[in-house]
């Protein structure tokens, strides 16, 4: 089944649990999304921090593209997701690391050969990805197989859902602040 963009993302909601100094501005949540370098979400200080996703439709989620700023990351992120009227429920525990590095999840499950990426958790303004799973990065223009495996990894089983929230623990700044330059949740409409 081919995978496509899910560009309704951008006009859901997306939330966050604080952003520094309120200033969402300069470091709200839509900077996760926007593939700009410059640009980040700057969480405000507290132990736990979390951005939920809502998506118009059911997906199933199979890979989660992640670049903190160094210094500024989570040790222990918990993966969650429900289906319209559930309660969420925990995916998976991932122990990304303290890097400036694109860090990418990879499912237990492989999508069908000639599939498509699609990126679920882009800006309705973001491209289609540009490149073919299963070495796909919509974040980054071209990237050589031997490359993506070469960076960060660590495995997210594929789960259907309508929601998702990903909470970051046990930051290492000692506030517990959390700067994400990019996110991108990828895997197929259903």
């Amino acid at each position: 089944v081919p995978l496509s963009p899910c560009p309704g993302v951008a006009r859901r909601p997306r939330r966050v649990s604080s952003v520094l100094n309120r200033d969402v501005k300069q470091f709200g949540k839509t900077h996760m999304f926007d593939a700009n370098e410059e640009t980040c979400w700057n969480s405000d200080q507290g132990p736990v921090q979390w951005v939920s996703l809502d998506f118009p439709r059911t997906v199933k989620v199979s890979r989660l593209h992640v670049q903190f700023q160094g210094g500024f990351s989570s040790r222990r992120c918990t993966l969650q997701g429900c289906r319209t009227g559930e309660e969420l429920a925990k995916i998976s525990e991932l122990y990304p690391e303290d890097s400036n590095a694109l860090q990418i999840s990879f499912g237990t499950g492989r999508l069908a050969r000639g599939a498509r990426a699609a990126c679920l958790g882009c800006a309705g303004t973001d491209p289609a990805p540009r490149l073919e799973v299963p070495s796909g990065c919509p974040s980054v223009p071209v990237l050589a197989r031997s490359l993506l495996d070469a960076l960060h990894s660590f495995q997210v089983p594929a789960t259907v859902l309508d929601r998702l929230r990903i909470t970051f623990e046990n930051g290492t700044d000692f506030f517990g602040r959390i700067v994400v330059y990019h996110l991108r949740v990828l895997g197929e409409r259903l």
